[in-house]
């Protein structure tokens, strides 16, 4: 009985991980009334083909729902960038008597230990916002997480990485 819990609570501990972490970070000097054009200075490079364009797309779309579009002589310029990096999560697991913690052990008091090394890649998607104008950055959101091996579930994260980054994005009226 205690193995099929366990396993529950493993699975949704994976699945709440497997969500994008999302923080941003705004100027406020930043003059989001203003703005309501925008332009790409610089796409994430590093990743697939693919990746780049839905992330561009994604950003894209996150504008365009709040009234912007995209100019060459633009408010905003765009930059994202992508990077990924591996992980090790080291757990250890100890089975026996409760009374035979803190090293003390009779004859009767047998146990195991077990020890997993889990290693993953977490990816970071980072797109910042520059007023054209002032050459300032007025905006940066980040999206973190576990990068899945299915590619659907990969495009997912993402895109929901970007949803929510875009939530928090400053309102300009």
């Amino acid at each position: 009985m205690k193995k099929p819990a366990l396993f529950l609570l493993a699975s949704l501990v994976a699945a709440c991980a497997s969500t994008p972490t999302v923080s941003t970070d705004a100027d406020p000097q930043g003059e989001f009334a203003r703005y309501r054009t925008f332009r790409w200075i610089q796409s994430p490079q590093d990743v697939s083909p693919l990746l780049r364009q839905r992330i561009v797309e994604g950003v894209n779309s996150q504008l365009v729902a709040r009234g912007w579009s995209e100019s060459a002589d633009a408010d905003v310029a765009i930059a994202a960038h992508v990077a990924t990096r591996q992980r090790q999560d080291i757990d250890t697991f100890y089975n026996g008597p409760a009374y035979a913690g803190w090293g003390w052990r009779g004859p009767w008091a047998v146990g195991t230990v077990g020890t997993s090394v889990r290693t993953y890649e977490v990816g970071t998607l980072v797109v910042d916002l520059f007023d054209t104008r002032t050459r300032q950055a007025v905006w940066r959101g980040t999206a973190e997480g576990t990068v899945p091996s299915s590619q659907e579930r990969l495009n997912e994260g993402v895109q929901a990485g970007i949803v929510e980054m875009f939530k928090q994005l400053p309102a300009g009226r």
